[in-house]
């Protein structure tokens, strides 16, 4: 009993009198580390009596549980020592310019999303959203494409398993944002104004091709639209976002299930030092598909073609950024190379505004 009391004094003096962390933890090893001193006297609870461990075995486990308590309130006076201390010495000199640090960067597509929405809204635009799993009515055949179509088919469209299929209809993930359209359409009185961003999935990957890319389409529903309103918008909306004036449109008859009549827009660029510069009209370069909506389209959606009609064009992002910021390959989009992005990434406080500039 004196031998453990006299461990207790002891072990209770080491303990006051350590003075940093560093010898605290060499006392606590040395008592209950697996060398250590009350670690002994558990171990020989083994060889005892019954009798014997019912008098010792309340007397050490007490000794090890004070101990315990001991260190701990030890290391929480010294932690909290070391803290005030390093608070009373260490100072910051807020004037001095802030360290050098990585920062991180807007992804280019973001950037762009956000030219865009401001330019539209501008315009009067609302921006619209709709699920990226839809279901056949929504992507093929409310917009008028036939069964036989070929954008229906499996090399082209990802289509879900047919146990998944919702009220008989099949699911995809959309091939473009124009199920966007007629969700709006089916859901809102016209007349509607709105552009559909988000992302579209095509069975397709190659330097300026992938799975997944980016899109944007606009819709105009009203009365007395025509294809005027249409090229007027599409000028607009270009001269805005290459921020120059002399951006020069053609338009080329096209076909689009969607609408009719349809039309590609080529934009015409100039070659400087051996790059295509959005200006001018030394060559032809397709950006947009576009058209008046089809009738066909505005009596799925519930509406009465010979009241209502509108335009609907649609392009793709990733393309508007590379057309725009001078990029080679879209799948550098999706590499998730920290250096490229480093490289053509914005400034998060780059925040595009008409007045300011979109292409800050």
């Amino acid at each position: 009993m004196m031998d453990i009391e006299t461990l207790q004094t002891e072990l209770m003096a080491a303990i006051d009198s350590a003075g940093t962390l560093e010898a605290l933890e060499a006392v606590r090893v040395s008592a209950l580390g697996k060398q250590g001193s009350v670690s002994a006297l558990l171990k020989t609870m083994g060889g005892m009596s019954p009798e014997e461990r019912q008098t010792q075995g309340p007397i050490i486990n007490g000794l090890r549980e004070s101990i315990t308590s001991a260190l701990a309130a030890k290391k929480a006076e010294l932690e909290t020592a070391d803290l005030n201390r390093r608070l009373a010495t260490e100072r910051v000199d807020m004037t001095l310019p802030a360290p050098d640090a990585p920062r991180g960067t807007i992804h280019p597509v973001s950037q762009v999303m956000d030219e865009l929405a401001e330019i539209f809204a501008d315009m009067g635009f609302a921006v619209a959203e709709g699920p990226e799993i839809e279901d056949d009515w929504h992507n093929f055949t409310a917009l008028n494409i036939p069964e036989t179509h070929p954008a229906r088919a499996m090399h082209d469209t990802f289509y879900f398993p047919d146990e998944m299929a919702r009220d008989g209809q099949k699911m995809v993930l959309r091939t473009h944002t124009s199920p966007v359209q007629i969700r709006t359409m089916t859901s809102q009185e016209p007349p509607i104004r709105i552009i559909a961003p988000g992302r579209v999935y095509r069975s397709d990957s190659d330097a300026t091709h992938t799975p997944m890319f980016h899109q944007i389409e606009g819709l105009v529903i009203d009365k007395g639209i025509h294809l005027g309103h249409l090229k007027w918008t599409l000028e607009t909306f270009l001269k805005a976002y290459f921020e120059r004036e002399d951006v020069v449109l053609r338009l080329r008859p096209s076909y689009f299930p969607f609408t009719e009549p349809s039309v590609e827009v080529d934009v015409g660029y100039s070659v400087i030092n051996g790059k295509r510069v959005i200006g001018g009209s030394e060559g032809w370069m397709e950006v947009l598909g576009s058209g008046m909506v089809h009738r066909k389209v505005i009596e799925a959606c519930g509406l009465d073609p010979d009241v209502w009609q509108g335009f609907a064009f649609g392009t793709g992002v990733d393309r508007l950024a590379m057309l725009k910021y001078g990029m080679d390959d879209l799948r550098a989009f999706f590499d998730g190379d920290n250096r490229w992005l480093q490289h053509y990434g914005f400034n998060a406080l780059d925040v595009p505004t008409l007045s300011g500039g979109v292409g800050v």
